[in-house]
């Protein structure tokens, strides 16, 4: 035998072990062979899912090829602690020339992900070329960063890595030229191309300086399109797919022009005819006025001084959000030594605030003479970018000339100035705000209280404002009544610019729940779009409070969320008793009257929450000069004294289905647990599967042809009960009655069901307008709001609500207006009048049964 030296790499880390498994194992096997003349050494590799690359190979083979080689090595991290690691050159590449590598920089949601994978399909099917893609992103819903890597060539490729030399790079969102590097793995005489909304003459100057001198420095050929403006105008939004695939084609010459346009049209026809001829058409029509609107610019040989527009907030920043989220954010989270990372785990929460992803080209203006001051603006903003204040006219004195106010309108707040304020760079865009506002500009009626205007000429005056805006102290929680949107919504949210999809039906609902009951909220989550959003590095939404105070927030599985959080309420009421009896015994030293205040108090609002803090402080003060055992014990659960929020929030998938097993055992425990279950109606999160929730005739995966069964009826499975209460809603039908319904959940004591309609682009509808969607699910009758109150028995009332009015619209106006019904039309019409029929008719039987329970009569029950 040849061998004389073995490299074992295994893609694991065993703590505290000789080495990893499989090099643990071929240690033993050659042992016991009697093979101790062979030299070997073990490694890791591909720790946290990292790239495995050529350059890191040559550092294996050159480690083992040493005198004395490193053991117990790592390769593809940067470990200076315990200075495990091989060096490696990350730019070397040993693709051959013949090779097109290409990169495609785009956001979630844009299209560019979809439009390479059917590129490579083109390539594949119309030429002789081998083709391969790969797609980077993360799991954030929608407007995160997207790379594509795509390869083809005459050879068959086994490649099985990412690009690190590309000839050709695409930048499809112009805002990430200032976020990351887009053209660091550009390659001498490559092509860039790039969407931007400048002409010929101003493109260059507007580019960054660390972008003109990579153009410059790899003599690259320079192409740009107005993408955007082209989609705007053939009316396909923000969808910019089909246009940068025509120029990848148009520039890249992979295919003779006139085939490839050809290709993308029969690609476009077979994409999206189950979307209806307008879909197809609008696309093909973009195609064609595509290459008109793209064009050439000469790449100068000296670059232009231009300001920075770089993220100016990340460098107020903590040290740690600078130096190790900062990186992770710009996409250079490969290169962060071990040395900075936490070696507990924990990572600060409230960081989505640094992001300043620019996402939106347009952003929502508010207009404060005709505002009306309802709030509805700010309770719909998905991304909490929407905030109001009512605060002291003293607070305006040195305040930047364009920083807006106007009187508060409410009586409460007579003599305060009111402030709507919107935070520009970390708005998505969706246009929900305009399409709920009701308050109308009589000069010119096209125009409301908040108006969408382009971003960009905004975003310097706009940053001051919003900077002062966060400086205005928050109004005092006791002041601010909650029965009403207008009033409450001046509460500060500690749910803010998440990774949700812009225009998402479910962050409004859990955004109200923390202005509700944000600082002493704590929330068990399921695993799907909540635990994507709520909890994903590198950044957190869940924030806290000028206090320091905020939501706890933990994630478990689909299949055991609702035990997860009857844990957490079964665990702080065990801490909360032992807490009360180390108090009475230890009352004589504390203060006997302290001790009874804090064990009877109230605590049914605000004032008295604030109280019972104030009086939970005072005690800890007397307790750290008290001493002893029992003294250190109640002070550190003096806290659990405060009353907590407990809830178990999930989507459809979970309570509907995989965890409704866990969740019927919860709410049948009579345990003061409340649930908010966001309900999209599919699987959102994992590609929208049919769920029990999906109605009737709605088109899901597994259920291409129309779901057959009528939706789960899970409030009024849970309503059989009569120990629950049971509360559906729909924000953008009645955000009053959700309003109502959640204070009612809360202040129940007992189990509390909220099932919430939550929009989704799953839906196929226009997000800017979703709201006007689940009014009309509501007018139709196929979505009920109701409240199901146990306490009003105990007043011989009907517990049962029926908080929506007598349908007026019919059901197959409602499916008109979103795609997952009318692709069934589509398809197979003869199924879709059927099912629409039925779907007709289930809304009818369920009115029907419902209006029964509503009015029945009830004697007083004193002894429930």
């Amino acid at each position: 035998m040849t061998v004389r030296s073995i490299a074992v790499l295994d893609r694991t880390k065993e703590p505290g072990s000789g080495g990893e498994p499989l090099y643990l194992d071929c240690v033993n096997a050659l042992y016991e062979q009697g093979r101790s003349d062979l030299r070997m050494v073990g490694g890791r590799y591909g720790l946290s899912s990292k790239e495995f690359t050529p350059p890191m190979i040559k550092a294996v083979f050159d480690n083992l090829a040493e005198a004395s080689p490193k053991n117990h090595f790592t390769v593809g991290i940067d470990d200076d602690l315990s200075h495990t690691s091989l060096p490696f050159d990350p730019a070397s590449s040993i693709e051959p020339d013949e090779v097109v590598r290409a990169q495609f920089f785009g956001l979630g949601a844009d299209g560019t992900v979809g439009a390479n994978k059917e590129s490579i399909k083109i390539i594949g099917e119309n030429t002789d070329h081998f083709a391969q893609g790969y797609f980077v992103y993360d799991s954030k819903k929608a407007g995160a960063m997207t790379i594509s890597h795509l390869r083809f060539g005459p050879r068959r490729i086994r490649s099985t890595y990412l690009i690190s030399k590309a000839n050709f790079v695409a930048c499809h969102q112009p805002f990430l030229l200032q976020q990351c590097d887009v053209l660091r793995d550009l390659a001498k005489g490559g092509t860039f191309l790039l969407n931007s909304p400048y002409d010929r003459e101003q493109v260059w100057e507007r580019l960054p300086e660390s972008v003109q001198a990579k153009l410059i420095e790899t003599q690259a050929r320079f192409f740009v399109i107005d993408a955007n403006k082209v989609a705007s105008d053939y009316g396909m939004g923000g969808r910019i797919n089909t246009i940068m695939q025509t120029c990848f084609f148009a520039i890249s010459g992979v295919l003779p022009a006139q085939g490839a346009i050809q290709a993308i049209k029969n690609s476009i026809c077979k994409t999206y005819a189950k979307k209806g001829d307008e879909i197809v058409q609008m696309n093909l029509r973009a195609v064609d006025e595509t290459l008109a609107h793209l064009y050439e610019v000469e790449v100068p040989d000296a670059v232009v001084p231009i300001p920075s527009g770089s993220n100016g907030e990340l460098k107020r920043a903590p040290e740690f959000v600078r130096n190790v989220l900062g990186e992770i954010m710009a996409g250079r989270g490969d290169r962060v030594p071990v040395s900075v990372l936490p070696n507990d785990g924990t990572y600060p929460t409230g960081t989505t605030q640094w992001e300043k992803r620019n996402l939106a080209s347009e952003v929502p203006v508010w207009d404060p003479a005709v505002c009306i001051q309802c709030g509805k603006c700010v309770m719909v903003c998905p991304h909490a970018v929407i905030r109001s204040k009512a605060y002291e006219p003293a607070v305006l004195q040195g305040a930047p000339p364009l920083f807006k106010s106007a009187e508060a309108r409410l009586p409460d707040w007579k003599g305060l100035k009111y402030t709507l304020q919107v935070a520009v760079e970390d708005c998505t865009g969706c246009g929900i705000c305009v399409d709920v506002c009701p308050a109308r500009n009589k000069s010119e009626a096209r125009l409301k209280a908040i108006n969408m205007q382009p971003q960009l000429p905004l975003r310097e005056r706009e940053r001051e404002n919003w900077n002062l805006f966060l400086s205005i102290p928050e109004m005092d929680r006791r002041r601010v009544p909650t029965d009403h949107v207008r009033k409450m919504q001046i509460q500060q949210p500690l749910f803010e610019f998440s990774g949700a999809c812009a225009g998402c039906g479910e962050t409004p609902y859990i955004k109200l729940l923390t202005q509700l009951f944000g600082d002493r909220l704590i929330i068990a989550n399921a695993t799907g779009c909540s635990s994507i959003y709520g909890g994903n590095l590198p950044t957190t939404p869940y924030t806290k409070d000028v206090n320091g105070r905020g939501p706890a927030w933990a994630n478990s599985l689909f299949e055991d969320n609702a035990e997860f959080g009857l844990g957490f309420r079964v665990s702080l009421d065990k801490q909360q008793e032992f807490a009360g009896e180390l108090l009475q015994q230890l009352s004589p030293q504390a203060g006997r009257r302290l001790a009874m205040e804090i064990l009877n108090a109230c605590q049914r609002d605000e004032a008295d929450i604030f109280d019972q803090r104030e009086r939970v402080a005072e005690l800890k003060r007397r307790l750290t000069s008290i001493g002893g055992p029992h003294a250190k014990r109640l002070l550190a659960l003096a806290d659990t004294l405060v009353r907590k929020s407990v809830w178990i929030v999930g989507g459809d998938g979970w309570g509907y289905d995989i965890g409704y097993g866990g969740l019927d055992h919860v709410l049948a425990s009579g345990r003061n647990v409340k649930v908010l279950l966001l309900d999209t109606e599919v699987y959102s999160n994992t590609g929208g599967q049919c769920s029990k929730s999906t109605p009737r005739a709605a088109v899901a995966k597994f259920a291409s042809g129309g779901k057959r069964a009528p939706k789960k009826d899970l409030g009024l499975m849970a309503m059989t009960y009569g120990s629950i209460y049971v509360a559906s809603v729909a924000m953008g039908a009645k955000d009053e009655h959700t309003l109502k319904a959640f204070l009612e959940a809360e202040a129940y004591d007992g189990p509390a069901l909220i099932i919430a309609y939550s929009h989704c682009i799953a839906h196929g509808i226009n997000m800017t307008t979703a709201n006007q969607n689940q009014k009309a699910s509501v007018n139709c009758g196929q979505w009920l709001l109701y409240r199901y109150n146990p306490e009003r028995l105990r007043l011989g009332e009907n517990p049962l609500k029926l908080d929506s009015a007598e349908p007026h619209m019919k059901v197959a106006d409602y499916f008109k207006l979103e795609q997952r019904f009318k692709m069934l039309d589509m398809t197979e019409p003869r199924a879709a009048k059927e099912l629409l029929a039925q779907a007709q008719a289930d809304v009818k039987t369920r009115r029907a049964f419902y209006e029964f329970l509503a009015t029945r009569k009830f004697s007083p029950t004193p002894n429930l």
